[in-house]
């Protein structure tokens, strides 16, 4: 299969992915899954995050869109575990600049809940919820396993978006435009550590 053909069938499996998903709710915020990723993805543009980055920040959430789990899973107790499935997924075809933050970016809302008081109190109770879930805020050790990852100030970077991406109504440019950034990963895939 070309390179070319292999780009247009995953970006054409993304675009299924979010018509099929991206209109459920985020995970007990105000917002759909899609818009949640529109607004992380531009905010990382505004801050001209590298493609890689921003590809990251659109598709950090893809595991909920790719697990068998309902929508209200951590309601029910369950830890969707989307950070691992969703990096996994795309591991197949993305760089380490896209997966690796992917793959630390529920880690890093641990880390930021062990070191940041002001962030925790900040949390939407979604987010409170999921969080303990996925272990609470990390201990000494964990923090500095964390600290110590090439890939930890990405992550944090992603993070802020994720948290900042909840705004009922925000105007944002379409999938089309980010899948723009994601085509230009696929075509020309840069390991930036």
């Amino acid at each position: 299969m070309s390179p070319l053909v292999e780009t247009r069938e995953i970006l054409d499996e993304i675009r299924t992915l979010f018509a099929e998903k991206g209109n459920d709710m985020y995970a007990g915020e105000p917002v759909s899954q899609t818009e949640h990723a529109l607004q992380a993805a531009s905010a990382a543009e505004q801050e001209q995050a590298s493609p890689e980055l921003i590809t990251a920040t659109l598709l950090h959430d893809v595991g909920h869109l790719l697990h068998k789990h309902s929508e209200d899973c951590a309601i029910q107790g369950i830890d969707d575990l989307h950070e691992r499935i969703g990096a996994a997924w795309l591991k197949q075809h993305f760089p380490e600049a896209v997966t690796e933050p992917i793959r630390l970016h529920v880690d890093a809302k641990r880390y930021r809940c062990a070191t940041d008081e002001e962030y925790l109190s900040r949390l939407s109770p979604a987010s409170v919820l999921s969080l303990e879930l996925q272990g609470g805020p990390f201990d000494a050790r964990e923090q500095k396993q964390f600290e110590n990852n090439p890939w930890c100030e990405e992550a944090l970077r992603l993070r802020t978006w994720d948290e900042a991406a909840k705004i009922p109504g925000l105007a944002t440019p379409d999938l089309e435009y980010f899948l723009t950034f994601v085509q230009r990963v696929l075509e020309h895939p840069v390991d930036l550590n």
